[in-house]
């Protein structure tokens, strides 16, 4: 049995309906909507918004400093309010054609251990051959797409040479300057 088809086998097997109730979008927990993207994905939200970069997507919340001065983050998330994600407007996501991977993808995850599963009303319901299929696709999709990321961040990080005291965001493409 090839890859997807696996995979597929296995969500079919948990079960998944999403019942659209917006538990995902909204901080039930430290971290918990937190919403990693990429470069290409802000780009995608930005253009299908209108919005800017800056207005959309934060630095992931944690850093690593130097000793020299400078601290840095690897990546982007999706710019949240108190309680939720910027984009869930009465119990509805605003941009659900143009959303990340992650969420286009949840509660399922791919690890370095196979598949992962995290908590979600909708688990154990009903899905279709066809839907479990789709999202066993989307899910090697966005492990590719991760992988690529995470190589990309690694390759910039090894050839920075940053000084002084300011903060960095370091994604596929670089690294952008928040502070300093």
């Amino acid at each position: 049995m090839d890859p997807e088809s696996a995979l597929a086998a296995r969500i079919k097997a948990i079960g998944f309906r999403c019942r659209q109730c917006g538990e995902c979008c909204r901080a039930v927990a430290r971290e918990s909507n937190l919403v990693m993207v990429g470069p290409t994905e802000i780009r995608r939200i930005c253009g299908a918004t209108g919005r800017k970069w800056r207005e959309i997507a934060e630095p992931y919340p944690e850093f690593l400093e130097d000793g020299q001065g400078t601290r840095f983050t690897f990546g982007w998330c999706l710019t949240r309010t108190a309680d939720r994600c910027m984009f869930l407007e009465h119990g509805r996501c605003t941009i659900y054609d143009h959303r990340p991977w992650i969420c286009r993808t949840y509660p399922f995850m791919l690890g370095e251990e196979g598949l992962m599963v995290f908590e979600c009303p909708g688990l154990g319901g009903n899905i279709a051959d066809t839907e479990a299929r789709a999202l066993a696709h989307a899910l090697l999709a966005r492990k590719r797409a991760e992988d690529e990321e995470y190589a990309a961040i690694k390759a910039h990080f090894a050839t920075m040479r940053p000084s002084g005291s300011r903060t960095l965001v370091i994604d596929s493409e670089g690294h952008t300057t928040i502070h300093g």
